[in-house]
């Protein structure tokens, strides 16, 4: 067997930086000040509620992909997601949620929509 050898670092990066980690605790917070203004939430609660966030997107998205390969299809369309939805979350909770996703996804379009707009007039006056 072989040595295995550490990579040098240059000289510029003296500390070993701290690799970033992704939650959804800003959102979560966010969320809690606009229902509850007035509590506030542990680490540890907010641990377990980004754990339920990420579980939640892990069994959307499983479900979402199984509805693209037994379509026979090759991209994940909101209307996937929207199904998925619907099987995975329970009554009001999932019609709350396709009410606001196809709210999110609307204001997307527009917003996109609005900027291609600009940027082809844009490229017209050049």
């Amino acid at each position: 067997m072989g040595k295995t050898t550490e990579a040098k670092r240059p000289a510029t990066d003296k500390k070993a930086r701290r690799r970033r980690v992704e939650t959804f605790s800003i959102y979560i917070y966010k969320v809690l000040k606009q229902v509850h203004p007035d509590i506030g939430i542990s680490k540890k609660a907010m641990n377990i509620m980004n754990s339920f966030i990420h579980d939640t997107f892990d069994r959307i998205a499983t479900e979402g992909s199984k509805l693209v390969r037994f379509n026979k299809r090759r991209t994940l369309s909101s209307r996937e997601v929207q199904s998925a939805v619907k099987l995975i979350l329970p009554g009001e909770l999932a019609r709350h949620a396709v009410s606001e996703g196809t709210k999110a996804v609307t204001k997307y379009i527009q917003v996109w929509f609005c900027m291609a707009l600009h940027v082809q007039f844009v490229i017209s006056v050049i």
